[in-house]
């Protein structure tokens, strides 16, 4: 059997004129082979894929539309832009100064009139509360998506679809996803003063809670908001719009990112010497979870801001030391920068959260984003169905 050409990572990264963080993004999203050769201890490159990608031609370097190519719809909410994040124009590093994730919910879905959030809350209804006490040993994700179709069924109030309908109720199901994730009744709390009691973290770790909720909230046509809004445009309930954005947030490449950098984070802070783990990580091949972000060439501001306040507010302990020489060997090896997972795992860690605490606080903070989404699918009343070019064997 002949043999397909391939390539390895530096002689890769070096035909596009890309860096290795680049090469293993283009990876990620299947732009390119990595290929296993035996005898080889380090991955091999399809050398076609990359030849394909360096050519010169816009029709063939251009991005598709589904794979971070131009836009396939028009949205309101969400811009990102010069390097920033803005909702409905405003940045949304500011936001995290001082907003909660409840204002920016009334920011997101446009709330004009009487304020949704001041309405009693509603607790979880029966048969939904039977099936998120039967799993109250799932992951939050998955506790929240095997009680989201009760929900649907036993909220009735959701059908109402007006505006104002629509809010009261994203207020119950931000109230509800919140109560599931903890194990606990629904609160009119603010949701960071919620997680920062159940999980014991007063003070500056409540802060930087707010501020990742806030920083979460949305990220304009994220693999998960296309699912929702998908959901949405056929007329399903905004419960399954939800339920269709978990489904989406929990794979790998996506919020389960997350876990991924934990573990990168927990082997750096146990390895004797961090730089060399990060060149070996290079050297075979492998990625470096939390870190590079494709619409953030020059870093992710919300992962910058959420490690400065981590900075300036918890004690530099050891733990924080390696991080931060982390961040430093990174970017002189790659030029990446790190992104919002990283510094959400890092706060996580330092300040004691439990395991699943970043992916349910990404949750959280995303599920609004999905709402106002949901919204404004609703609004536009059409059907999302964008056609396939084929590429198979003709008849």
């Amino acid at each position: 059997m002949i043999q397909e050409p391939t390539l390895s990572a530096s002689e890769a990264a070096a035909e596009l004129g890309v860096s290795l963080a680049t090469l293993y993004a283009y990876v990620s999203r299947g732009m390119v082979r990595s290929i296993a050769e035996p005898g080889r201890r380090q991955r091999r490159y399809a050398a076609a894929d990359i030849r394909r990608l360096a050519r010169k031609s816009e029709p063939e370097t251009a991005p598709p539309p589904l794979y971070w190519g131009q836009p396939v719809l028009e949205s309101a909410i969400t811009l990102v832009a010069g390097g920033r994040l803005y909702y409905r124009g405003r940045d949304a590093v500011r936001l995290a100064e001082s907003a909660t994730l409840e204002s920016v919910a009334g920011l997101l879905w446009t709330i004009a009139a009487d304020d949704p959030f001041a309405a009693p809350v509603a607790p979880l209804p029966p048969v939904a509360a039977r099936i998120a006490a039967e799993a109250a040993n799932l992951p939050p994700l998955e506790r929240a998506m095997a009680v989201l179709p009760a929900l649907g069924v036993e909220d009735d109030r959701a059908l109402a679809r007006s505006a104002a309908g629509l809010q009261r109720t994203g207020v119950r199901l931000l109230r509800w996803l919140t109560a599931m994730m903890l194990r606990r009744p629904a609160s009119a709390a603010p949701a960071h003063e919620d997680l920062a009691e159940a999980w014991g973290a007063p003070g500056p770790g409540a802060d930087l809670l707010r501020r990742a909720l806030v920083l979460c909230a949305d990220h304009e046509l994220t693999a998960s908001t296309f699912a929702a809004r998908i959901a949405a445009s056929t007329g399903a309930s905004p419960h399954a719009a939800v339920a269709a954005g978990l489904a989406a947030l929990n794979g790998p490449l996506h919020g389960g990112l997350s876990a991924r950098t934990g573990t990168f984070l927990e082997l750096v802070l146990g390895a004797a010497d961090a730089r060399r783990l990060v060149v070996e990580r290079l050297q075979h091949g492998e990625d470096l979870p939390g870190f590079g972000h494709t619409l953030y060439p020059a870093g992710d501001p919300r992962g910058q801001h959420l490690l400065d306040r981590i900075v300036a507010t918890l004690p530099d302990g050891p733990e924080l030391a390696v991080a931060r020489t982390l961040v430093e060997t990174v970017f002189d090896l790659t030029g990446e920068r790190p992104t919002m997972d990283f510094a959400l795992v890092l706060a996580a860690r330092l300040i004691g959260l439990p395991p699943e605490a970043p992916l349910a606080v990404f949750a959280l903070g995303r599920s609004v984003g999905w709402m106002a989404h949901v919204m404004e699918q609703y609004a536009a009343a059409r059907l999302i169905r964008p056609r396939a070019r084929y590429v198979g064997p003709q008849p």
